[in-house]
């Protein structure tokens, strides 16, 4: 099977061609930084944070571009209440931002431009708009002329019309007379007294909203990329207005695949900042929910569809992640001679294995998985993927709660081990990262393999010395930390961490 996505320009499931064989250029719309982020942005970003892992995983090149926001009313109003500068508002929020996402384990993008960082770009694409008649200065601000655009309403598939008569009635309360046409956008905008602003040749003051991402996709990625994301909300008149003033200015399509992410809704209402009934990434981690519960159950639902947030689905996730979870500390627990124990780990992407030792059963596993993820990132059943894979080694972790690992025929531990090597590597794809301190019901600790090691040399010399007190004493300092020490023939010494 093909990759595939839903594709909102063209309202139907495409096969993705990459417009360069291997290498996929992306952009993503960032958050406007006057607060801390919601579960909106982080059912956001972790969707758009696997596709871009299993793009890698694939064997893409992947560019990876998400612009900031750092100057916009909501920002203005924002510093103006606070008594700070829209610089040190913004600048703390970005900070902010950092955290949440690497707390949630999302990769931080190739490369993070700042709207006030762009405003030369910004302005020369205005005035390239200008140079071609399809925007207009009036009064201090610049408009984008929407009727020179002729497709203009193709990706919302608003009728030209309707749009007109809505946009009328706005300008009629807001008095906009500047404009020439209803649904004209801003370009740029005059600054207002005392409000920031920017020198540019049209007087003082700022970009408007849909301007900065052309600029920055411009700048950053070319005249036309592969795909562009976003959550729904975005598509008109956000997304709209970028397709018509950068194809206006370029001659060339924006992007060949548009991928919109379904709301958050409480209690049948859109999450949002605006509507008061949202829930920040901070407030859910503060209240002991871990980083893995939260990936776990925004992917537990189609990226396009709405997700319903209720405490009941997060207790689901949160039972879920620990029966995931204990699958796959399975390699990092048990000391096997001869297996790689590295594990995977997601500070950076992973990509496939191309040497296996699969069972059957884990080949076929690992295609189910492959043919969901190509079929418009169907994480929901990829998960039901790894849940499958884990069961066996569940079985074998409880089996050695009572029963020594030696005991174990080893060519069924070896079958286990690789399950699990597959198991963490289709994790990672997802962004589920193990966990191995204490959560939840599970005690299990955090242990250092190398410092394990370590010690474990340590108190062989100190046997070879005759220095048993000594050689005790390490014995009890990993027993106090949950590691129990095997010894075998011809010295060797094995070890598994346990739990209470």
């Amino acid at each position: 099977m093909s990759l595939k996505f839903t594709n909102t320009l063209s309202k139907k499931k495409e096969d993705f061609i990459s417009i360069n064989p291997n290498q996929v250029k992306i952009y993503c719309c960032g958050v406007t930084v006057y607060d801390l982020c919601h579960l909106g942005h982080a059912r956001s970003y972790l969707n758009w944070d696997v596709l871009r892992r299993f793009l890698i995983w694939k064997g893409f090149e992947v560019k990876f571009v998400q612009n900031f926001t750092d100057i916009d009313d909501k920002i203005i109003n924002r510093a103006n209440k606070e008594g700070c500068s829209t610089d040190e508002l913004s600048e703390r929020n970005i900070d902010e931002f950092h955290k949440d996402m690497d707390t949630l384990s999302i990769l931080r993008p190739s490369s993070m431009p700042r709207a006030t960082k762009c405003l030369h770009q910004i302005i020369n694409f205005i005035e390239e708009l200008e140079q071609k008649k399809v925007a207009y200065s009036s009064n201090g601000d610049v408009y984008f002329s929407v009727d020179k655009h002729k497709n203009y309403g193709k990706l919302s598939g608003r009728e030209i019309e309707n749009q007109i008569d809505n946009a009328a009635g706005r300008l009629k309360i807001n008095k906009e007379e500047s404009k020439k046409n209803s649904l004209d956008f801003a370009l740029w905008k005059k600054s207002k007294p005392g409000e920031v602003s920017y020198s540019s040749p049209w007087g003082n003051g700022r970009p408007g909203w849909h301007i900065e991402c052309s600029a920055m996709v411009k700048q950053e990625l070319g005249e036309s990329i592969d795909i562009h994301l976003g959550g729904s909300d975005l598509i008109f008149p956000h997304h709209e207005n970028e397709i018509a003033q950068s194809e206006a200015c370029n001659g060339k399509e924006l992007a060949k695949y548009w991928l919109h992410n379904g709301m958050v809704n409480v209690g049948g209402e859109k999450m949002s900042k605006s509507l008061g009934n949202f829930t920040t990434i901070r407030s859910l981690l503060d209240e002991g929910i871990s980083p893995m519960t939260l990936r776990l159950f925004v992917l537990q639902t189609n990226y396009r569809k709405p997700l319903d947030f209720t405490e009941e689905a997060l207790k689901a996730a949160s039972k879920g992640w620990e029966r995931l979870n204990i699958s796959l500390s399975f390699g990092h627990i048990y000391k096997i001679k001869d297996q790689d124990m590295n594990g995977i780990k997601l500070d950076k992407p992973i990509t496939k294995s191309i040497h296996r030792e699969l069972d059957e059963n884990s080949s076929k596993l690992l295609l189910d998985f492959e043919k969901y993820m190509d079929d418009d990132l169907n994480t929901s059943g990829a998960l039901s993927i790894l849940f499958e894979l884990s069961q066996p080694i569940r079985k074998l972790i409880n089996f050695l709660k009572e029963k020594d690992i030696n005991e174990v025929e080893k060519d069924e531990l070896n079958q286990i081990f690789n399950k699990w090597k597959l198991l963490s590597e289709l994790a990672g794809v997802l962004g589920l990262k193990v966990n191995l301190k204490q959560e939840s019901q599970q005690n299990v600790v955090e242990i250092d393999t190398n410092m394990i090691e370590e010690l474990i040399k340590k108190r062989s010399l100190a046997k070879a010395n005759k220095d048993f007190l000594l050689a005790d004493k390490i014995r009890a300092d990993l027993r106090n930390i949950g590691i129990e020490l095997f010894d075998k023939p011809k010295g060797l010494t094995e070890w598994k961490q346990f739990s209470d």
